[in-house]
């Protein structure tokens, strides 16, 4: 299983949107790191679910259930889509300013490529965030 991390402008798409439809469709992805990150992904894999601009910080988990496909939004047929599903919402978001503050966490892709939307993450960054989640 490989971890991620899937940023979302919570007023375009929010983690609240995501549970009210059950499974989402991850797509409008339109950096090459970012598309090739979802093509890695694999049914199983879990993902931090991330709201950018508007909150800064990891919301929840959510789980890969459909990989390979095309963007539905593209018509060129170059650009990558995941779908996905909500596993579980932290009962304490983690900041990104708390993110920072954490040494263990210091190379970490959302800090280190801050405009990438679908990041990679080690499984020793997500021990890290899942702790801080519980407090």
């Amino acid at each position: 299983m490989a971890y991620w991390l899937m940023k979302s402008e919570p007023f375009k798409y929010s983690w609240d949107d995501l549970v009210a439809e059950g499974e989402g469709t991850w797509d409008g992805v339109r950096n090459y790191l970012a598309r090739n990150n979802l093509m890695a992904m694999q049914p199983g894999d879990e993902a931090f679910f991330y709201h950018s601009r508007e909150g800064l910080e990891i919301v929840g988990i959510a789980e890969i259930t459909v990989s390979g496909i095309g963007d539905p939004t593209d018509e060129t047929g170059k650009w990558a889509a995941v779908k996905l599903k909500a596993k579980s919402k932290f009962a304490r978001p983690v900041t990104l300013a708390a993110i920072k503050a954490e040494p263990r966490l210091a190379e970490m892709q959302l800090i280190r490529l801050s405009r990438l939307s679908v990041c990679g993450v080690t499984p020793e960054e997500w021990a890290v965030i899942c702790e801080m989640a519980q407090g």
